[in-house]
């Protein structure tokens, strides 16, 4: 039997050669990060990741909300039920987030790691792939957002067509910092959480209205670094830098990831009139992350400008914030409705590259493609989920037909209307979505008992 070969080692190449491997076929997972690149600069990498271990996590180190009432949490639900490597290793790394799933990123990248590398069906190699020509047939790509321009170039040309000129679009895609906990003065600081939930997950900096102001003067100020070649692309809803945020209005990130709803001080009972919240990056709980505060100011500027945070005057970060130009294919115009080549059917894609958003979307895109492969290996008809789930919802987003097409992550506008159901109040719209994930968790179901699995 061949083997399947897997192209990237992140979090969907990481689930997708997982899943092949517990069905029982061999794979070899190729990772370009960790091969000597013969130049003294060292080992190839990308603009973004730090190490060369599986997975790593190079944005936020939250894989979304795992409540039982979010879409991003039903995703989860069903993710579970398919037996998702990537959630395992997420619970066994978590650390406090409130209602997310918060990761010890060094935890979580080493437990992939370790899982990937011990199975006996698979083999990990560390080149560079720079042609799809390269790489024998069954195969999947998840390279990622950061794909290598040589195997960009290689995919373009592949799925070029006279007809359709569209090939790669981009978006920016911004890092958030990392502060040293002991950094942080807790006398003006206070842990909390939105709504007395009873978590106090979070660190939160409050603001007054003056220093609000101060602050967003200083970040529209504050010198930018951003290349001129991407200068016209788009950035993410759900990833925006700070500073674009305040190019909006002043008062853009009070109602976005500054908001004060919620919050309330634990000793004075007072309502901030904005905070900053700080989010535990490590179980250790020695290092937080600034939410929300994704950047591409210059590194001296954000040490000057957060410290005007109160409660980090004297921050250390760890990690300064960072952009980095992503890269995904208009799947809908591309790709058939399984995430393959139309002129190849032995080459899928998954992940980023696909279209989705998010470090959980991708990793089902990953989980969902290892199936669909299986499937055609198997010789019978290849079976999507159905669209009432949330995968389901998450596939159709990104293979719909369409004409404007942008990165998307899982959310309840994806899910299929409730035909016959009027919402005009908060009640009636709580009511939608609990018919929404009750209808989702019996079609996930049902089609897995279709195929026994």
């Amino acid at each position: 039997m061949k083997p399947i070969y897997v192209v990237g080692g992140g979090l969907a190449g990481s689930e997708c050669a997982w899943q092949l491997a517990k069905r029982g076929h061999d794979v070899i997972l190729i990772e370009m990060r960790g091969t000597p690149s013969g130049e003294s600069t060292g080992a190839l990498t990308t603009p973004a990741h730090k190490t060369d271990r599986l997975a790593e996590l190079v944005c936020s180190n939250s894989l979304g909300s795992q409540t039982d009432y979010s879409a991003p949490g039903q995703l989860k639900w069903e993710a579970d039920k398919l037996g998702s490597l990537i959630l395992r290793a997420a619970k066994e790394s978590s650390v406090p987030a409130g209602m997310a799933l918060g990761v010890d990123r060094e935890l979580f990248s080493t437990a992939v790691s370790r899982a990937i590398s011990g199975h006996p069906h698979i083999r990990v190699e560390r080149r560079l792939v720079s042609s799809l020509d390269e790489i024998p047939r069954p195969a999947v790509i998840a390279t990622g957002p950061l794909t290598h321009e040589s195997l960009a170039l290689s995919i373009r040309e592949h799925l070029a067509s006279t007809e359709d000129k569209t090939d790669f679009l981009y978006f920016f895609d911004a890092i958030a910092p990392v502060i040293d906990a002991d950094t942080i003065d807790m006398t003006v600081a206070f842990k909390a959480d939105r709504f007395d939930r009873g978590t106090q997950d979070y660190i939160n900096c409050p603001l007054d209205k003056a220093q609000y102001f101060t602050f967003i003067d200083a970040i529209a100020a504050a010198r930018k670094v951003e290349p001129k070649d991407f200068e016209k692309i788009p950035y993410f809803e759900g990833c925006m830098p700070i500073e674009a945020m305040v190019e909006r209005g002043p008062l853009t990130p009070k109602f976005g990831p500054m908001s004060p709803n919620g919050i309330r001080h634990p000793e004075t009972g007072k309502k901030p009139f904005a905070v900053v919240q700080l989010r535990q990056e490590n179980r250790e709980a020695t290092s937080y992350n600034m939410v929300g505060f994704q950047t591409k100011m210059a590194y001296g500027e954000q040490t000057r400008v957060f410290r005007m945070i109160p409660g980090l005057e004297r921050a250390e970060f760890l990690k300064l914030g960072s952009i980095h130009r992503n890269l995904y294919l208009h799947s809908p115009r591309k790709l058939t409705p399984f995430l393959s080549s139309p002129h190849d059917p032995w080459l899928y894609f998954a992940g980023q590259i696909t279209g989705v958003e998010g470090y959980f979307d991708s990793t089902c895109i990953g989980l969902l493609v290892a199936r669909f492969l299986h499937d055609q290996l198997s010789g019978r008809e290849i079976s999507r989920p159905p669209r009432e789930s949330a995968i389901g919802a998450l596939l159709n987003a990104i293979t719909e037909p369409k004409d404007e097409f942008q990165p998307t992550n899982i959310n309840f506008g994806l899910f299929p209307l409730i035909e016959g159901l009027t919402v005009r109040t908060q009640a009636e719209r709580e009511q939608k979505r609990e018919l929404q994930l009750g209808r989702a968790k019996s079609a996930l179901t049902e089609w897995m008992n279709h195929l026994s699995c």
